[in-house]
């Protein structure tokens, strides 16, 4: 199995968690403290050697930031998305999972915070919901899913699509982190973030567990998910998660 992105906080969770499982290969941008094949995924011609031999890729390289300016998302997010699935396709590679984002359909979010975050509201949005994204990252994301699905139908890979919440560095949803930083367009004050993480955290462990799940499963050629872990507020569904991969989070915020 091939990750890109393979330094990252996904990354290094998937590196820490699954080696045990799979035989990982990690494409990094820089060299890292692992070994890596180091190339730019905007560069198609550097990647594709890193995906001969590979059973499947989880894509996890990408500028990550909502807030990442057009410069950025045109060669990390558009043009390094398409090179990483056609060179998985050029390659016989067969599955890829794709690290979405729950910011496909942020615009939802945008317009009901911060009662959204309650507990006892009653929306949620599942992954039949028109997209809606909330920036330019988001769009990208919008993009690599429709890329994914042109992969299916026209050549036969298997895509998972996962449409990430929060996952943090230090894996905790209390952390000081959180209630520094949010989402500038949000732009929430310090206890609306701790109760916007109570509804959108991932931790680590359920990451890993949503990622395997995809790897090992043998039906599907495609899915859109959200990955969330249990929390006392879900504001995106998991019931399409829990009903076709099986996933079943340990944590909660």
């Amino acid at each position: 199995m091939l990750v890109t992105g393979a330094e990252g906080t996904i990354g290094t969770a998937v590196r820490e968690n699954l080696a045990d499982r799979y035989e990982l290969h990690a494409l990094t941008r820089e060299p890292s403290g692992f070994p890596s094949i180091v190339a730019d995924i905007a560069d198609l011609d550097a990647i594709q050697p890193a995906f001969e031999g590979m059973d499947a890729v989880v894509h996890l390289a990408a500028s990550a930031a909502v807030e990442t300016p057009w410069d950025d998302i045109l060669p990390n997010n558009l043009i390094g998305t398409y090179n990483v699935f056609e060179a998985a396709r050029c390659a016989g590679v067969e599955r890829v999972v794709f690290a979405s984002s729950n910011h496909t359909i942020g615009w939802y979010e945008y317009e009901s915070q911060p009662d959204v975050y309650r507990i006892d509201d009653p929306r949620v949005w599942d992954e039949t919901v028109p997209v809606r994204p909330d920036s330019l990252y988001g769009v990208s994301k919008v993009y690599g899913e429709a890329l994914g699905r042109h992969y299916v139908d026209r050549y036969g890979l298997r895509v998972f699509c996962l449409r990430i919440g929060t996952v943090t560095k230090d894996d905790d949803p209390r952390a000081a982190s959180v209630t520094a930083n949010s989402p500038a367009l949000l732009n929430l004050p310090p206890d609306e973030r701790l109760n916007r993480m109570r509804c959108t955290w991932l931790s680590q462990r359920d990451c890993c567990q949503l990622i395997q799940r995809c790897l090992d499963d043998e039906d599907l050629s495609w899915a859109v998910v959200y990955g969330i872990s249990n929390n006392p507020r879900q504001f995106w569904s998991l019931k399409s998660a829990r009903e076709l991969l099986g996933y079943a989070p340990e944590d909660g915020a």
